[in-house]
């Protein structure tokens, strides 16, 4: 049985390792989805240990809430946590907002999409650069005092944003960039949120593929692929990051297990990371990032893990 985790001054409990469903509906993200599939692997997830789904309006402009709520019928509703995110507006979804009304409103068009009665956590998807971050998130607390949501979100925010939703103290939980590549946060973000009990998730954990092990200095990508301009994927860098990244081996073969799976059991690890959100298009991957739950580094390990893209 995997230990839960506590979402910082809520009641809300998760396991340490959710999914992140953008490519479940997430047409307008994603070529050639197939909406059963999607269904399939929120119900793999659930089957094999994971009760965080991680969604948002943006993932198919409501079809991956859709899909979840289609997902999780037959379930013990109260076994799941379902977080989900707004700010895109309807027909539009370029032009962010993050008005009381409009936030209000999202919270009860996506409680109808996910089919239940409350909404475990509910994040600003992404600041709109109008109002003011407190007025909002006092919006949700609104919605929160109502039973409506439990937890208040704030997404894609930089730490004098954070400090600016949470002058009344009502930020629960921020999701953000973060990984052995892209480590910012740790700077300022982390120890803000750690010093004001407010909980971390990192979104792109495995680096969009870079930390599963997958790749080889070889490979190259298309002029479309959205790859091809990462600097992540070109010259030395990525090479570089193929050659720390293949030293995970020797770990993940003493566990008996995936390279992908260590890295995400040092995320489960880390202490400034309360749920770490792998994404998945196909069952198979669920039921491999779930087995990232087994796996207990020790701390010499996770210092190992971490030295190896400390200075990259």
């Amino acid at each position: 049985m995997v230990e839960k985790v506590k979402i910082d001054k809520t009641d809300v409990l998760a396991t340490p390792l959710g999914l992140g469903t953008n490519a479940v509906g997430g047409h307008n993200l994603f070529p050639n989805l197939n909406d059963e599939v999607g269904v399939q692997i929120v119900k793999t997830a659930l089957n094999n240990g994971v009760n965080f789904l991680d969604t948002a309006y943006a993932y198919g402009f409501g079809r991956s809430e859709e899909l979840i709520g289609k997902a999780i019928q037959g379930y013990d509703r109260k076994k799941i946590v379902i977080a989900t995110k707004a700010a895109q507006t309807p027909g539009h979804p370029d032009q962010l907002n993050n008005s009381p009304e409009f936030l209000k409103q999202a919270v009860e068009d996506a409680l109808k999409r996910l089919q239940t009665s409350y909404i475990d956590i509910f994040y600003i998807h992404f600041p709109d650069g109008k109002t003011p971050l407190n007025e909002a998130v006092k919006a949700l607390d609104e919605k929160r005092q109502e039973g409506k949501i439990k937890a208040i979100g704030i997404s894609n925010v930089s730490l004098d944003q954070v400090k600016e939703a949470n002058q009344d103290g009502l930020v629960d939980i921020v999701e953000n960039q973060y990984s052995l590549l892209h480590r910012d946060a740790e700077k300022e973000l982390m120890p803000y949120l750690k010093a004001n009990k407010i909980s971390f998730v990192p979104f792109f954990p495995l680096a969009s593929g870079l930390l599963t092990g997958k790749y080889s200095s070889a490979v190259s990508f298309a002029s479309d692929d959205i790859r091809h301009s990462n600097p992540d994927f070109r010259g030395d860098r990525f090479a570089k990051i193929i050659k720390q990244v293949q030293k995970i081996q020797p770990i993940a073969d003493k566990y008996h297990a995936t390279v992908a799976q260590i890295v995400l059991a040092w995320y489960i690890k880390n202490s400034d990371v309360t749920v770490v959100i792998p994404g998945a298009k196909q069952v198979k991957q669920v039921e491999a990032n779930a087995g990232a739950q087994k796996v207990t580094l020790s701390k010499e390990e996770y210092d190992t893990i971490n030295s190896l893209f400390k200075d990259l």
